[in-house]
């Protein structure tokens, strides 16, 4: 199959699967999104779903957060990988936006980026989920499925977000991500994946 007809098939296939994309992580605004982002990072969905409640019981907003003791972010998280590490994140992040950004998430990458423990993936999924710019969110997991879909030659993630931007419309990334990222969990496993079980992989 070209590469053209390989892309426009994976396009059509994760649009009949897939027609609504609803963002895993719960939240209620860009901060709480921001946050329950930062978390994901070597921790589940689900698992970030199971802390955030009481997290966000007790601080929903950067003042508040910032406001807590550290001691008391590492109990509401400890729980989730690097507890220790993201506990700082969280309430220094909290602490510039009040500062520096009249409380409010940043809508650009440049700000974002700046800010502790958000990095490049962090921020694209902040401003393609909250403020709705079109980018395209690469974790571990997209990278696995495009390199095994042949989108990407790419090394790392920076290569491989290149070319799946390349590949796809930019009006669909947002929706994209999302859908690859359920689509890899549902049929395309890294650990057990049959290619002739796979909607995709059996295809290609």
């Amino acid at each position: 199959m070209r590469k053209k007809d390989r892309i426009r098939f994976i396009q059509k296939t994760l649009d009949e699967l897939y027609p609504t994309t609803p963002i895993p992580l719960d939240h209620t605004d860009a901060y709480t999104l921001l946050i329950a982002v930062l978390l994901s990072a070597q921790c589940t969905d689900k698992r970030v779903n199971i802390i955030t409640p009481n997290l966000f019981a007790k601080a929903n907003t950067p003042a508040k957060m910032a406001a807590l003791p550290i001691e008391e972010i590492e109990d509401l998280i400890r729980t989730c990988g690097l507890f220790r590490t993201k506990s700082k994140a969280i309430k220094k992040l909290s602490g510039m936006l009040v500062e520096l950004f009249d409380s409010q998430v940043p809508d650009n990458f440049k700000d974002l980026e700046s800010l502790p423990g958000v990095g490049h993936k962090t921020a694209s999924v902040v401003m393609s989920q909250a403020f709705g710019v079109p980018a395209f969110p690469v974790d571990t997991h997209i990278h696995r499925l495009a390199k095994r879909w042949k989108l990407t030659n790419g090394k790392n993630v920076v290569q491989t977000e290149k070319d799946l931007k390349k590949a796809f419309p930019e009006d669909t990334w947002n929706k994209l991500h999302l859908q690859i990222i359920y689509f890899g969990r549902e049929y395309c496993p890294a650990r057990g994946h049959h290619a002739n079980d796979c909607p995709i992989c059996s295809s290609l």
